[in-house]
């Protein structure tokens, strides 16, 4: 996807993390209180670090802001609105990943050479067109065959095309990740090989997010969507998967509420940093996802019903 800078004057179409939507369109439930971050883990002293820390990065930031946690190694989780419905913007282009290779699986086929290319540019690119072409393919059916086998019970896919205004949450969010990263009879190994493999390769201006901070030794697989709307502001979101070294946790950062994009790109990147320094407290910072540029952003196609 050509990347070019737009101002927020003329951000009546969506960008590389979206698609084009109504003005009218509804806007996401406000929460009815301020929640609080809830941690837990298996080692001492480590829910109190993680809540103090998440909850300082949040400090004085506008952005309606909703995470999910969950560390394998130590058995942590932290969870911030885990429930809340999100416009999903382009992290569902992982859900629409998991649900082809989950088709596919089905029939014990490979992906033709047309759906990888279409899946290499969609993941690393957030290439819209071609999210479009792969939703037509699969179908409402098949999507939601994936979700009920995945358990993300609280995604609802957009309808009329409008991949971009599925309704997610962090907690199904971070699902998804938990399946990308552990064998389980939903996703062969295969395939989460094949999804994480694309997220560890996404083009340096989309590296931002839920990697800052992460540790150096650590495998980074990143997902982000943005999309602007009339109301709440930008969307801006950011699902990670950190391997590899002794590392195995997920990272969903979701938030709207967000009067720029990067509003939203340092709320998700403030929690990271303090999500990766209490889990590797000793760990020198990775250098690889840090953003070579200022994010970008461009005008796609509107998708096909």
């Amino acid at each position: 996807m050509t990347h070019s800078r737009i101002t927020l004057a003329t951000t009546a179409a969506v960008l590389a993390g979206a698609v084009l939507v109504p003005l009218a369109a509804a806007a996401p439930a406000a929460a009815a209180t301020a929640p609080t971050v809830v941690c837990t883990s298996g080692k001492t002293g480590l829910a109190a670090k993680l809540t103090t820390g998440i909850t300082e990065a949040l400090k004085g930031r506008k952005s309606t802001t909703a995470i999910s946690l969950y560390d394998r190694t130590t058995k942590t989780t932290c969870t911030l609105r885990a429930a809340q419905k999100y416009d999903s913007a382009s992290v569902v282009k992982v859900t629409v990943l998991a649900a082809l290779l989950w088709d596919a699986k089905k029939t014990n086929r490979y992906l033709t050479s047309r759906e990888n290319q279409l899946a290499t540019d969609m993941i690393t690119k957030s290439d819209n067109n071609a999210t479009s072409t792969l939703w037509r393919q699969l179908g409402m059916t098949k999507i939601k065959g994936f979700l009920a086998a995945a358990g993300m019970t609280q995604t609802v896919p957009g309808t009329g095309g409008y991949w971009g205004l599925t309704q997610i949450t962090a907690r199904d969010e971070q699902k998804l990740l938990a399946l990308l990263t552990a064998k389980n009879t939903v996703l062969s190994d295969n395939s989460r090989k094949y999804t994480l493999g694309l997220m560890g390769k996404v083009i340096s201006s989309q590296r931002w997010g839920t990697p800052a901070g992460a540790p150096s030794t650590a495998k980074i697989q990143v997902k982000n969507g943005w999309l602007p709307r009339s109301t709440h502001g930008w969307r801006v979101h950011s699902i990670g998967a950190f391997t590899g070294n002794g590392h195995d946790y997920g990272i969903t950062v979701l938030t709207y509420d967000n009067a720029t994009m990067n509003d939203g790109v340092n709320t998700i990147q403030a929690v990271s940093r303090a999500i990766h320094k209490a889990l590797n407290p000793t760990a020198s910072a990775s250098t690889l996802y840090a953003p070579t540029e200022t994010p970008r952003e461009a005008i796609p196609a509107v998708p096909k019903s």
